[in-house]
């Protein structure tokens, strides 16, 4: 891998495209520090700091996933990629539903052009709704209940609308940094984003798991002690093994043998190839973690906005983000969505179609519909598995919070460990591909 990079950076086009990528992720982590006007940074600074050592740290680690830290500093970039990545689930949803949005998916590049350019309006909406509602928890005190310090100096109407304003134009702003990537970068702009804000939490929070342990002071700094080093040490080498796990798991695949007859298109005889059908182990990807993650955050944000009910009591009390019942919820809402996303996004008529169509078969399977029977049975048997890896890798977090007492700040489990090592394998991929095209050194050894 470092060869790789070596070899990239020695590229001249490639080595512009990976200087152009992380001059805009710069930018990015800029925009997530600097606050949004009328914003009493130190306020906030110190209701941040109790917010995440007091009873609710959960809650404010599961806010701070996918914004690495700038939403509860009310920065420009607060939203993040959030609205925009809502709006992509929500239209890739639709269009199973919906026949005008299935016709455009099916057009190709001109009705995906349409798609990307409705999904780009509902996230300007969402960005407009969500930046409303978290100006106004932070103008009415909800933001961070049990904190009275004021987090604005002025809450008239002028001041507050110039920052939802600016969140807002700070959504449009992330939106527009990702497709620059994409476009002009190495890797999809969008999960290089996540990627970077959940990557930008991790050392503090395994120092926070040092620290946690117990300190002394050596020199003015404050530095772990010898249980605080071995909590260091052993929270790092777990977090090896699980991105191993990960990785292989991820790389994982049932290849289906698939054999194209020989046929006259004209004056020529085509066919007779050879190929497979590649079926991930992990077919759904990060998506039905993102969802459960999505669902189980509306109960704690119910408790936190009406504490003053039995309700709210016993989600205080038994739905953390460690609880059992949290995390027994999170494991089936998982392993469910897992086999619904894959029952949406992979049509095993319309592969059995399309093969028929062009003369392909699969060895020993009859076309049309014994093939669709087969595909469907080989991906709910991959299926399985697939969901209870994602299960298990979410109830990380619980386990260490049980043997290791490190309470929410666990980093290597859940979301934030697969969309690391997902979008990790997959920019290596595209700098390996480029490096190819300009280098057949590895075709001949």
């Amino acid at each position: 891998m470092l060869s790789a990079f070596a070899h990239a950076l020695r590229t001249p086009d490639l080595r512009r495209k990976i200087l152009f990528t992380l001059g805009v992720l710069a930018v990015f982590r800029l925009g997530s520090v600097i606050p949004t006007p009328n914003v009493n940074m130190q306020n906030v600074q110190q209701c941040t700091f109790e917010a995440s050592t007091g009873s609710a740290a959960g809650l404010y680690s599961m806010i701070n996933l996918f914004s690495g830290g700038a939403l509860l500093q009310l920065a420009i970039f607060a939203l993040g990629i959030m609205p925009y990545i809502t709006s992509s689930i929500i239209f890739q949803l639709l269009a199973v539903v919906i026949p005008r949005l299935e016709a455009l998916k099916k057009e190709g590049g001109a009705g995906q052009q349409k798609i990307t350019q409705y999904t780009r309006y509902l996230t300007i909406i969402l960005a407009i709704m969500q930046s409303t509602a978290f100006v106004t928890m932070a103008i009415s005190g909800q933001l961070f209940p049990g904190c009275a310090l004021p987090l604005v100096y002025d809450a008239t109407l002028f001041p507050i609308l110039v920052m939802i304003l600016t969140m807002t134009a700070g959504t449009g702003i992330v939106m527009w940094l990702g497709e620059l990537i994409t476009e002009r970068g190495v890797g999809n702009g969008m999960s290089v984003m996540i990627f970077t804000q959940i990557a930008a939490a991790f050392p503090a929070q395994v120092w926070g798991i040092a620290i946690s342990r117990g300190t002394i002071q050596w020199n003015g700094l404050t530095l772990p002690n010898s249980a605080g080093w071995l909590a260091f040490v052993a929270v790092l080498a777990v977090g090896l093994l699980v991105m191993l796990g990960v990785v292989f798991v991820e790389q994982a695949q049932r290849r289906i043998p698939v054999q194209y007859a020989k046929r006259m298109v004209g004056r020529r005889l085509v066919g007779g190839s050879t190929t497979y059908i590649p079926i991930k182990v992990n077919q759904a990807g990060v998506i039905p973690v993102i969802f459960a993650s999505s669902l189980l955050y509306l109960p704690i944000m119910f408790a936190q906005f009406s504490p003053d009910n039995p309700v709210s009591s016993w989600i205080a009390a038994n739905f953390t983000g460690t609880g059992f019942w949290h995390s027994l919820l999170m494991f089936v809402l998982i392993v469910a969505f897992a086999y619904f996303y894959v029952a949406i996004t992979f049509n095993p008529e319309e592969v059995a179609d399309n093969m028929k169509k062009y003369g392909g078969f699969i060895p020993g399977i009859r076309a049309g519909k014994p093939t669709e029977k087969y595909l469907a049975h080989v991906l709910s048997r991959l299926t399985a598995p697939g969901s209870l890896y994602l299960g298990l890798i979410s109830l990380l977090p619980a386990v260490a919070f049980l043997f290791l007492g490190t309470s929410q700040q666990f980093p290597f489990g859940g979301t934030s460990i697969l969309i690391v090592v997902g979008v990790g394998l997959d920019t290596v991929k595209q700098i390996q591909s480029q490096l190819q095209q300009r280098n057949y050194e590895g075709f001949l050894r």
